[in-house]
């Protein structure tokens, strides 16, 4: 695909690591300077996408991890096509929360349906979109237990230790395979990784 004028960042990470927070703040302060931003986020950021979205995180759904991994997919597809693409083109800096870096952890990694098969399908999906910077926010398993206790988990936070850690594991493979992608330690302050963030976006813009 032909590079858009506008800028793409992803925000990645396992959940509860903070994604949807620093990309709400990254979204604010990049708003209050100026910029046009579109702040989205997958499996969603469309209404074809987050009836997807709906399906794929009902707990209530036992979903084979071939039919996880097309429905991602499916909505990126979309999403790419009616939001991602027409926003760079307009010279919108994009930050999304998730893009194909999720796919290649959870459904590649953890769910074993391996890279290639995630590598072949992300790009089809995206039409070889590729993200100016992906910025990971790593935490150990062990934090998942002490983050926002009052919230319903989703069917994907239900799953076990053992899937966690896995989804750790690839994301930091995918991190380091990819020399657009930076690991912060998502454990800082908030405000701390905030400026961080900030400075790499900076560098960027």
């Amino acid at each position: 695909m032909r590079r858009a004028k506008g800028l793409f960042i992803v925000l990645e990470g396992p959940d509860k690591s903070g994604k949807s927070t620093q990309a709400r703040l990254l979204a604010e302060t990049l708003k209050s300077r100026g910029r046009a931003v579109l702040h989205t986020r997958e499996p969603g950021g469309t209404s074809v996408a987050e009836g997807v979205r709906r399906v794929l995180l009902n707990p209530k759904l036992t979903i084979a991890p071939l039919t996880e991994l097309f429905l991602y997919e499916a909505s990126r597809a979309q999403h790419t096509k009616e939001k991602i693409v027409p926003a760079l083109k307009a010279g919108q800096v994009v930050i999304s929360e998730r893009f194909t870096m999720s796919t290649d952890a959870y459904q590649g990694v953890a769910r074993g349906l391996g890279l290639k098969t995630t590598a072949v399908l992300n790009k089809i999906a995206t039409s070889g979109l590729k993200p100016d910077i992906t910025i990971l926010l790593d935490i150990p398993v062990a934090e998942f237990n002490k983050r926002d206790h009052g919230r319903e988990l989703d069917r994907l936070e239900r799953e076990s230790v053992e899937f966690r850690l896995k989804v750790r594991k690839g994301y930091l493979k995918a991190a380091k395979a990819d020399p657009r992608a930076v690991v912060l330690n998502g454990r800082l302050p908030a405000d701390v990784l905030q400026r961080k963030i900030l400075a790499l976006v900076g560098e960027k813009l």
